[in-house]
């Protein structure tokens, strides 16, 4: 697995989707990813230190997660299908035990931003990004 940082989020006024590109953080591989609206400015919000008065649906599902008593352990990026990328949230229940939940990347990102988690992407992901770019 790949260490990744949000890069850069690119919004589009009169568009319904948006984009963030995640960047490996010891190297230059970058890895766009066409998401929603709602997802984007999420994102946004959070990286631009805005708290909302009430909380939105991504911290929301942080603070259900805290309260039970778990732990969001990291993000992974896994595959790309298509032009469709898949990931899965890998939350901690205890020193031992984890679960893994299949999520898009953009909730992924907006739930890792939120809880401090780190984020990752699959070698295989970069591999068959170059691919596709030729």
């Amino acid at each position: 697995m790949v260490s990744v940082s949000l890069y850069k989020i690119i919004m589009h006024e009169n568009k319904q989707d948006q984009a963030i590109i995640l960047k490996e953080k010891n190297g230059e591989r970058q890895l766009p990813i066409i998401i929603g609206v709602a997802e984007a400015a999420a994102i946004k919000m959070k990286v631009s230190n805005l708290k909302p008065p009430r909380p939105l649906t991504h911290d929301l599902l942080c603070n259900i997660i805290e309260k039970v008593g778990v732990k969001i352990d990291k993000v992974v990026i896994t595959k790309l299908e298509g032009n469709t990328f898949y990931a899965r949230i890998v939350l901690r229940i205890n020193d031992s035990d984890t679960v893994d939940i299949d999520a898009r990347p953009s909730d992924s990102i907006a739930l890792a931003l939120r809880a401090n988690a780190p984020m990752y992407v699959e070698e295989e992901v970069f591999e068959k990004l170059q691919f596709l770019n030729g």
